[in-house]
């Protein structure tokens, strides 16, 4: 995916990951946040030397320095292990230093304390924001377009109260502020100074337009560093931002919107669809987004805010990363790892729009780093357009490539001539090149390996070796102060590189564990070297700091003497040293060249100025380095390859088009009526400026705008998913990525009877408003016709409104191995295209259907828990019930006085308050334990229960009745009229037998069955023996039930009568949202509900194409032939 690029001449960091001790340099869009500093290191011996180099010095020049060094300890911060130090901006004297105690295993800031200098860092004055109270600031913030405001976060000790620190004048003084919610960053809007962006670790993301001091909720779900404000010059809007949020369904958007109201209904997606997450990149001209569907990824970028468009690259390159490498020039410069590669990336660069590709250097190396991040060997050399440095691995050698006029053309280093002792080199290239390390420190305090900075052009220091390759473990220190083309070494081993005035002085420490008290400097680019002990006791180094822009001649060293010791800051001042500020006569010219010898670069030749190497003064604020440019005539260095052409390894200037690409189709944007040129095979580089001359882009070819059929068709819906609710707002956007569109129309028929004909769709952009007020599943179709040809495009609306409730039906007592039916009862009940999810027992994987009701089993005895989703693409609820398993129980059929069913509201709370009565009342009666009788009301009219009797559990200290006892105990009492309730209006209801006749069923399991439970002599055996014989003979009391195995079925067996069927997703629950207060009054239509009794279960269709969409039938997703055929033969 694209990502921000790092600051001008840092390497290519994917996702540069800065320990969690640490962090990243500000990027350009947000704030200059103070960096984080640790310590490194522990109690070693000092190294006393000046190393194993003994530099050169200028004698005459070195009695003329004049050093001045000051130490200043910030006491009582001796456990403190992290610092963020922050130079306040140019032309002050102001350093803010925060040092922090961070406890690695809770990721807090446990102590902090806040210190100022004024004096650039001669002492320090250590600050207290709120006297009395001890505040712990975590981070601190400054202003990019005025130094002087500051922002500290920070928090009370328990983290209770979260506050900001807000300053206008460079942390002299602060204005607390509370605040609502605990920031995680700071984001400072590139030119308006009071306005700010704050991110939350939770996704939400808030806005601020007078300095912190109110803020706004801007959204909830906000992805982190993917915010970014409106780019100066190319956004309308200043207070436009660009997100990446998650919308309800889980996938990620790219939306706007105004700070002043980003409400979701002002919330504006600027792209069409879903794109992957963390993918969304704002940069100058350019917006990057990539979306993967299956296991192919597409990259899209918008050119100045247009219409997004896919990016085209080889054919075949089919990448799995892009790393963007820079978009300045008005161009993209970027590198893609192709589907074959796994430790190098190719470089490609674009023309103007971002949009076509070529490739220009191939297998970049890359490396791994943890949590996914990967750094890529290339780095932007600072000060002079166009320079990069890139490490190519081919056949596991590393070596290092440079170029002039950004990849057209590469070359390897040039040797130095001697070595630093001033040896002459001997060896030969190819076995005798320079190969430099590409590294990026991770320490934002330190360079890396490569040192280059825009105040220094053609200065570049890095760290690395001579030889056919580059080795890991050399790190031999050379500069050139001519844009690469020549080299020296000047150490044997790396150092840390500060530049001071534009780089007329040069600073140097080693690099290494070990603490060091000296440093070594240069004022003539790095032919000789002066050292200086910059402190008296040995300190363990962990960073380097001058004022932003290089300017200054002063510098601070931040350390330690021990891990155990305060911090200490070494400030080194350079500026007595210098008598005068340079003259024009101090300076001389020089011409950049490549390492041909060639002048025209990037057509145009370059000249700058440097101070000659005897002068001995200041070159200052003022001081710029560029002297004059002109114009070349255009040759054949000035082009490189179009897209689908690629460079002859045989004919180096030879452009080949690949196999794929046919270089005299027209291009998408070419309309009927006008004309277009066939590729060359040729482009010029963007930012190239040569005039006249050759010009291998002009083609000879020209060639009418044939009329082209659409392709590509796509419907899809603003900032919205697929479904909403009745009576929303609805916005449909047309995108055609192929083919004419000025004479295309568009049949748009949007499935609820609403057509019509458009023209231009897609050219003027123009949205498709909608409101579905009934809900249903509406196919919205797109049909794009013109001369040439059609396409059609596709997509299904699902309006309804979301699910307030499901209810789970399931009698409370199963036998083993017995089917029963689970019922969801959804609000509202016209809800459509809902899904259920249904769990059994301790199983994770669920069942999945359309229909709400499914059979299932229970194996075991025991509680068993049932648990359903239910799922409408808007909104998911659940409901759980306990279904009491065993392998033998009695039911007994009950029925109610008829006038009971007047007051039946038929909702489950009813129902369950009238079982429990039914059942209090008959263990009260009969002397049956409570714990025993369960009594479930039946869903619909009339009015009916089952009273299950429960097998006792053997207890030899405490007798109870035997089931022969309590089940005649129960129907005496049902003779006897002794079980009725009173209801609302004095109504006496009477429960009863529902066939006084019959008596009870006993539901015994297979499993029970086919175990002896029943064996001749026992009692179980000759009650089935008995009731089975009387109910052939048509003059039963009792009737067994059996329940199903895989020989006998109970609807054979049985009649129809007895086989009891739950009901089904046609059953009458549709009052569950009355209140209970209603139960016993609530009117019913016993009609209707009688009628949806009667009218039974709907077959499942063979054809789920079949199905309806709007009010389907149901079909079950998952359930086995065997299941099938009972559910259609039940």
């Amino acid at each position: 995916m694209p990502q921000p690029p790092l600051p001008a001449a840092a390497r290519l960091c994917a996702s540069l990951l800065i320990a969690s001790v640490w962090t990243a340099m500000p990027g350009p869009s947000h704030c200059d946040r103070g960096a984080v500093l640790r310590r490194v290191g522990g109690d070693r011996q000092p190294d006393l030397d000046a190393g194993s180099l003994r530099p050169r010095r200028a004698l005459s020049l070195e009695k003329q320095m004049s050093l001045h060094s000051s130490s200043f300890v910030l006491k009582g911060d001796a456990t403190h292990n992290q610092a963020m130090v922050h130079w306040t901006g140019e032309n002050s004297s102001v350093i803010l230093i925060l040092t922090k105690y961070y406890h690695a295993d809770s990721t807090k800031v446990l102590e902090s304390s806040l210190w100022r200098s004024s004096d650039y860092g001669t002492t320090y004055t250590k600050l207290n924001l709120v006297p009395g109270t001890t505040i712990v600031v975590t981070s601190f913030y400054i202003c990019p377009t005025n130094k002087k405001k500051v922002v500290l976060v920070g928090s009370s000790v328990n983290e209770r109260d979260q506050m900001l620190f807000i300053s206008t004048d460079e942390g002299s003084s602060f204005q607390r502020q509370t605040i609502f919610f605990t920031p995680d960053s700071l984001v400072f809007h590139p030119k308006e100074e009071d306005k700010l962006l704050a991110y939350c670790k939770d996704g939400r993301l808030f806005a601020s337009a007078d300095l912190g001091r109110k803020w706004t909720l801007l959204q909830e779900r906000v992805t982190k560093d993917r915010v970014f404000w409106s780019v100066p010059e190319v956004d309308v809007d200043p207070d436009l931002v660009h997100m990446e949020m998650q919308d309800t369904s889980g996938g990620y958007l790219y939306v706007t919107c105004l700070i002043q109201n980003c409400s979701d209904k002002m919330v504006t997606a600027q792209f069409l669809g879903k794109i992957d997450h963390n993918s969304l990149s704002v940069q100058d001209n350019y917006i990057f987004v990539k979306v993967t569907t299956g296991n192919r990824t597409k990259h899209y970028v918008s050119y100045r805010r247009n219409e997004f468009v896919q990016m085209k690259f080889s054919k075949y390159a089919l990448p799995k990363d892009v790393q963007i490498v820079s978009t300045d020039e008005k161009q993209v410069f970027l590198a893609l790892q192709e589907w074959h590669q796994m430790d190098t990336y190719n470089l490609y660069q674009s023309e103007s729009q971002g949009v076509y590709y070529s490739i220009v250097l191939e297998n970049v190396r890359s490396t791994k780093q943890p949590e996914e991040n990967v750094l890529i060997d290339i780095l932007e050399v600072r000060g002079i357009k166009g320079v990069f440095l890139a490490n190519q691995k081919l056949d596991g050698k590393v070596r290092t490539l440079i170029t002039y006029n950004k990849g057209r053309d590469w070359e390897p280093l040039t040797p130095p001539a001697t070595d630093m002792n001033g040896k002459r080199i001997t060896c030969k290239a190819p076995d005798c090149q320079l190969h430099l390390h590409l590294r990026w420190a991770d320490n934002p305090y330190v360079s890396g390996t490569v040192h280059t900075k825009e105040s220094a052009p053609g200065l570049i220091m890095g760290a690395g070796n001579l030889g056919s390759k580059l080795v890991e473990y050399k790190e031999e220190m050379y500069i050139t102060s001519d844009c690469g083309k020549t080299w020296r070494q000047v150490f044997e081993e790396e150092h840390h590189i500060l530049y001071l005035d534009h780089g007329g002085v040069i600073v140097a420490i080693k690099d290494t564990s070990i603490p060091l008290k000296i440093l070594k400097f240069s004022i003539n680019e790095g032919h000789t070297w002066t050292v200086h002990n910059f402190t008296s006791t040995s300190v363990f180094v962990d960073g380097l700091l001058s004022e932003p822009g290089d300017e200054t001649l002063v510098m601070t060293v931040f350390g330690h003497i021990s891990y155990r010791s305060d911090w200490e800051l070494v400030k080194v001042d350079f500026r007595q040293s210098f008598p005068r500020q340079c003259a024009e006569s101090d300076y001389e010219s020089w011409e950049l060249t490549d390492l041909q010898g060639q002048k025209c670069i990037m057509g145009q030749t370059r000249t700058y100025r440097r101070r000659k190497e005897t002068a001995f003064c200041v070159k200052g604020k003022s001081y710029t380095s560029a002297l004059s440019t002109a114009s070349c005539q255009c040759t054949e260095q000035d082009f490189s390859c179009d897209y689908g052409f690629e460079r002859s390894h045989a004919e180096s200037e030879r452009c080949f088009a690949d196999f794929w690409h046919n270089p005299d189709l027209p291009p998408d944007d070419c309309h009927v009526g006008r004309t277009y040129e066939s590729s060359t095979g040729y482009r010029k580089v963007v930012s190239n400026v040569c005039e006249g001359g050759l010009n291998k882009e002009q083609s000879d070819k020209q060639s009418n705008c044939p009329l082209l059929p659409p392709r590509g068709l796509q419907v899809g819906i603003k900032g919205q998913m697929p479904a909403i609710a009745p009576g929303d707002d609805i916005t449909f956007i047309v995108h055609q990525e192929e083919g004419d569109t000025s004479s295309t129309k568009y049949q748009v028929d949007l499935g609820d009877g609403f057509r019509a004909i458009y023209r231009n769709l897609t050219v003027t952009d123009e949205p498709i408003q909608h409101r579905y007020g009934t809900p249903g599943i509406y196919k919205v179709s797109v049909q794009a016709e013109n001369m040439a040809g059609r396409d059609k495009a596709t997509i299904y609306i699902q309006v309804t409104a979301p699910l307030q409730e499901v209810h789970l039906e399931v009698i409370p007592i199963a036998g083993r191995n017995h089917q029963v039916n689970l019922t969801a009862i959804v609000l509202p009940a016209e809800a459509n295209l809902t899904v259920f999810y249904w769990w059994v027992g301790d199983c994770l994987q669920p069942t999945l259907t359309l229909q709400n009701s499914m059979l299932t089993s229970f194996p075991e005895a025991g509680e068993i828990s049932v648990t359903v989703q239910a799922s409408n693409g808007r909104s998911m609820v659940q409901d759980t019930r306990t279904v009491r398993v065993y392998d033998n129980f009695h039911v007994i059929p009950l029925s109610f006085s008829r006038h009971l069913d007047r007051i039946n509201p038929n909702i489950a709370e009813w129902r369950e308050d009238v079982g429990q009565v039914v059942t209090k009342i008959l263990a009260k009666v009969t002397g049956v334990p409570l714990e025993y009788l369960v009594t479930v009301v039946k869903a619909g009219l009339p009015t009916t229960a089952e009273l299950y009797v429960l097998p006792e559990e053997s207890s030899p200290a405490k007798p109870s009745l035997s089931q022969d006892k309590r089940v005649p105990a129960i129907m005496q009492a049902f003779r006897d009229n002794n079980v009725s309730f009173v209801v609302r209006g004095g109504l006496q209801v009477l429960v009863l037998p529902a066939d006084p006749n019959a008596g009870l069923n006993t539901i015994e399991s297979t499993a029970a069955a086919e175990t002896g439970h029943g064996a001749a002599g026992s009692p179980g055996v000759w009650a089935v023996a008995v009731i089975f014989l009387v109910s052939v003979i048509a003059t039963a009391s009792f009737v067994l039930y059996k329940f199903k195995s895989p020989w006998l079925r109970a609807e054979e067996v049985y009649p129809p009568l007895f086989f009891r069927k739950l009901p089904g997703s046609r059953s009458v629950y549709a009052q569950m949202h009355n209140e209970k207060e209603q139960e016993m009054t609530s009117p019913v239509n016993h009609s209707e509900d009688t009628q949806h009794i009667i009218q039974g279960e709907e077959f499942i269709d063979d054809d789920l194409d079949s199905q309806t969409l709007g009010n389907h039938s149901g079909v079950v997703l998952s359930v086995n032939s065997r299941e099938l055929h009972s559910y259609r033969s039940s």
